[in-house]
């Protein structure tokens, strides 16, 4: 698949029916996927860390759509007692999702921890979205159409795992602990991809990446890197809903398949129409891949049953 320069919102198929959870929907992309979503007949549960922030997201898109089916959930992905907390209530609640989109993202904060003791951007980038989709995936398995969506970036690229050092402790770079952060769901949503297909499961595994898109995530970063990407470049940028394209292809259509990337199919994937794009060759390498899954299963203490 080529870029498709004319796909855009307006080609999502008719969602009706279908029930997405969108990790950090309140704001940037997964504002952008939740309005597209809704817009396309699709219900969502917002899975936000600030419920406040979830309500206005609402309030925004039921002004502009007020039939639009939303629904605001708290999930503070860098907390594992909060992402298994979520995902008992909605099982409690009878919720059956079809679409999971691990979109939330931390970039470039200065050293942090998790509660549990974890390097934040590994926390939430990547160990509570792994933890999230464990603890769903039965759920996901009855699901129409049934997808787990990660969003990279184009900077796993630049990744590499630190698995003697993950918590940063020895040395802390910023921008080095969220590229390993997006390599790490760009390794977890190939392998999820190869477990899934040996066992026969209807659940598909993809992974999206934006581009460059100007969201508030820029803002959060710290010294240089807000900066950088928070002023000098953002001419440069798409907007959320440019940036969104790659996960809502991912996440809504029929030609998108198990273990494909969609990134932006412009110059150096910064920009434009969403296509497949090719993972980091160590992204893509089944020995990394075990690795990380066994690593991730005793850090969250969540066992996969695929």
């Amino acid at each position: 698949m080529t870029g498709h320069q004319a796909w855009g919102v307006e080609r999502i198929p008719d969602q009706t029916g279908r029930l997405f959870v969108v990790t950090g929907a309140n704001s940037g992309l997964g504002l952008a996927t939740t309005r597209a979503i809704a817009r396309r007949g699709g219900e969502v549960i917002l899975a936000v860390r600030d419920e406040t922030k979830g309500r206005r997201a609402v309030a925004e898109i039921a002004a502009d759509q007020p039939g639009a089916r939303l629904e605001v959930r708290r999930l503070d992905l860098a907390d594992l007692d909060s992402v298994r907390a979520f995902a008992e209530r909605l099982r409690a609640d009878g919720v059956r999702p079809d679409a999971l989109v691990n979109n939330a993202g931390v970039l470039a904060p200065p050293r942090t921890l998790s509660a549990q003791g974890h390097e934040l951007q590994f926390a939430a980038n990547h160990l509570g979205h792994f933890a999230l989709t464990g603890l769903l995936l039965d759920l996901l398995a009855g699901g129409r159409d049934p997808r787990v969506v990660t969003v990279s970036s184009s900077n796993h690229r630049q990744g590499r795992l630190f698995f003697d050092d993950l918590s940063g402790e020895r040395g802390y770079s910023p921008m080095g602990y969220y590229n390993q952060s997006k390599l790490a769901n760009a390794v977890f949503g190939l392998e999820l991809h190869r477990r899934l297909a040996a066992a026969g499961s209807p659940v598909h595994s993809l992974l999206a990446h934006p581009g460059y898109a100007a969201t508030n995530i820029q803002a959060r970063a710290v010294g240089p890197v807000r900066l950088l990407f928070g002023r000098v470049l953002i001419p440069l940028a798409q907007t959320p809903d440019r940036g969104a394209l790659p996960q809502l292809f991912a996440a809504t259509d029929p030609r998108a398949l198990g273990g494909q990337f969609i990134g932006p199919g412009g110059m150096g994937e910064l920009r434009g129409a969403p296509k497949v794009v090719r993972p980091a060759p160590r992204a893509v390498d089944p020995e990394t891949g075990r690795r990380l899954w066994e690593l991730s299963e005793r850090l969250t203490g969540v066992r996969y049953t695929v």
